[in-house]
């Protein structure tokens, strides 16, 4: 059985070696994918972001939590920093998810950013379809800390949770901050802190502010202690309900339209990147280029678009 077959019969193994070697980019991976491919669509999906320190880790932890007591399986992918020496991901986010390690019904799935911007790992979506196939009913992902305007998030999930914590800026940090145009559901984290009501007035002014359409979702200001479980069982029915607004909306199929124009547009981009390098690497243009790029004789523009005339996509 291929890796893909083991995966659809429930081989836990065959799932986390899969997701190494999508991780790895292994090319066996893609074929893999074709096959789990029809098999996903049905798990939802829920991303967690917010700056460093913010407490997602911990928050995340709680969130499956409560999931598993609805005995429902999930799934997360945690997006750590990469070390610099190995390259793998630095696993703080899953020390935070220790309690789980012995459970069955959750399985979770550490990535290193690699290099890649907006708090998210090139092989995120792979890897939540890999979890998608296995059965998994929710899976969420919890971004790398996060600044103003790293939101890759919010093409990939169903439902996008901003967690802010008191004391990260003045009055306008949570007007100025692009982060906050994304939140489906807004979580002010570690609410027995000083200032905690304050942030929370500052984002519901924010929100406020847009003018939402009176038939849009409007995006509701939790507050939340997820050290202690505060506030946790209340966050996951706003998940449900925001979860039920997109199927009556109508606007779940087009989220999901526009995460499949991404993954398709994302994938065409990398394999004709890869093609392009491979082919003027083979011939001896690329030397070339440099060559010329070294002594002025040519430009990268004029470069590109030789390479560009010379190929097979124009």
């Amino acid at each position: 059985m291929s890796l893909a077959e083991r995966v659809l019969d429930g081989d836990i193994r065959a799932a986390a070696r899969l997701m190494r070697d999508i991780d790895d980019r292994f090319k066996s991976a893609v074929e893999e994918l074709k096959t789990l491919y029809p098999h996903t669509g049905n798990a939802y999906i829920i991303g967690i972001t917010g700056p460093p320190g913010a407490g997602k880790s911990t928050l995340v932890d709680q969130i499956v939590a409560a999931y598993r007591k609805r005995d429902l399986l999930v799934g997360v992918v945690a997006i750590d920093p990469t070390s610099p020496f190995s390259g793998g991901a630095i696993l703080g986010d899953r020390i935070r998810m220790n309690r789980h390690a012995d459970d069955a019904g959750v399985f979770i799935r550490s990535l290193a950013t690699r290099g890649a911007l907006g708090g998210l790992s090139r092989s995120t979506m792979d890897v939540a379809n890999v979890m998608d196939a296995m059965g998994m009913d929710v899976i969420v992902i919890e971004t790398v800390g996060v600044g103003q305007d790293e939101v890759d998030i919010v093409s990939t999930a169903h439902t996008t949770v901003v967690v802010m914590v008191p004391g990260l800026g003045d009055d306008i940090q949570a007007i100025k901050a692009g982060i906050l145009e994304i939140g489906d559901v807004f979580v002010v984290n570690k609410a027995d802190r000083d200032g905690a009501e304050r942030t929370a007035r500052e984002l519901t002014t924010m929100l406020e502010m847009k003018h939402p359409d009176d038939d849009g979702w409007f995006p509701r200001v939790m507050k939340t202690e997820g050290s202690r479980g505060v506030g946790i069982e209340e966050l996951v029915e706003e998940f449900d309900a925001h979860r039920a607004y997109l199927k009556e909306s109508g606007a779940l199929q087009r989220l999901i339209e526009e995460r499949n124009a991404k993954v398709f547009a994302d994938t065409l981009r990398d394999e004709l990147f890869d093609s392009v390098m491979t082919a003027i690497s083979a011939n001896g243009t690329y030397q070339e280029i440099l060559t010329g790029l070294r002594d002025r004789s040519t430009d990268p523009y004029s470069a590109v678009q030789k390479v560009m005339a010379e190929s097979a996509f124009t």
